[in-house]
């Protein structure tokens, strides 16, 4: 079968470059890059490429391929996994060759790669640490606050990696006795759980943290000055400090109940400025993204931001292309 000409109808010596880049990051990784370059490489848009993985049998949505080019997130169930070996089948890449970029270093037998770490296989899922992280702070199903408004405040840094979040909440209380709130952080690929710092700010104090280091998960207690009666609203800040990561190509936030305000920055060092930013909103992870907008950045603060009056259940977020 003819392999697709490269995009725009590149020169031989385009080409062949592209061969060559492509060749170095299968050796080196990241499995982002090489994924994303690999795609471009054959011309393939993520829609086709969902189609060919489906014809296969194989299940993943075109947000989930986003999210693996951009580094955004990595492969991690058996489904996925399946899927990534089909990938190089389909991009015509040798067997393994995306797959071991998703192992340790010291796994794909290369030197400086620190502590042996477990086959990136038997770790879990985000959704699946958080339920682990929540169950053991004995966190009920329903916290007793509803969100009324949320200010979110997001750092990248020079390294494109995500610095560190600020956030400011008005909840009100819906049972009586509410007196403290989890917050969860996600790291992107790449984050050391052990380092991302927890930090109180005004009307809350850090309780217990747990962390998972497997997926970049870490879940703080925030323990509140007062304990609230139904109806009782209550003001407080908290954040996150982290920069372990890799580089950062969006930041979302998921919402299991409608109401509320919402405003999200985003704010960028100028050493590391996006080319591209824009909104979007999803239904549900799977779903396919919609509500699309570009942002333009405040030329002063090199930040975007959106604003959200009244929050729907599902996901909010901005992403931004670095090239």
């Amino acid at each position: 079968m003819p392999r697709p000409r490269t995009p725009g109808g590149g020169t031989a010596a385009a080409a062949a470059a592209a061969e060559s880049q492509l060749a170095q990051l299968l050796h080196a990784g990241p499995f982002h890059l090489a994924l994303r370059t690999a795609l471009a490489a054959r011309g393939l848009p993520l829609q086709r490429v969902q189609h060919r993985l489906a014809a296969r049998g194989i299940k993943v949505g075109v947000t989930s391929l986003s999210y693996w080019q951009q580094g955004a997130r990595r492969p991690q169930r058996a489904e996925s996994l399946k899927a990534v070996g089909a990938l190089e089948q389909i991009l015509e890449l040798p067997a393994g060759s995306l797959t071991r970029l998703l192992l340790p270093a010291v796994a794909r037998g290369e030197p400086g790669g620190g502590p042996t770490a477990r086959p990136y296989r038997t770790l879990l899922t985000a959704g699946e640490a958080v339920e682990q992280l929540l169950a053991e702070l004995e966190s009920p199903a329903d916290g007793g606050l509803h969100t009324v408004g949320h200010h979110e405040r997001v750092h990248i840094g020079a390294g494109r990696e995500l610095r560190g979040r600020d956030s400011q909440q008005v909840v009100r209380a819906h049972r009586d006795g509410v007196d403290r709130y989890l917050a969860i952080h996600h790291g992107d690929p790449g984050c050391d759980a052990a380092l991302v710092e927890v930090r109180a700010h005004e009307n809350c104090r850090t309780g217990r943290v747990r962390r998972h280091p497997g997926t970049g998960v870490v879940v703080a207690e925030l323990l509140f000055d007062a304990r609230l009666r139904p109806g009782d609203t209550y003001v407080f800040g908290y954040g996150f400090e982290d920069g372990t990561g890799g580089p950062c190509g969006e930041y979302l936030r998921g919402f299991g109940y409608a109401g509320g305000h919402y405003l999200l920055q985003v704010r960028f060092d100028d050493a590391a400025l996006p080319v591209r930013c824009r909104r979007f909103s999803q239904a549900s992870p799977t779903a396919p993204r919609g509500e699309l907008a570009d942002l333009t950045p405040n030329g002063r603060h090199r930040a975007v931001h959106l604003v959200e009056p009244a929050v729907r259940r599902g996901i909010l977020g901005i992403a931004w292309d670095w090239e």
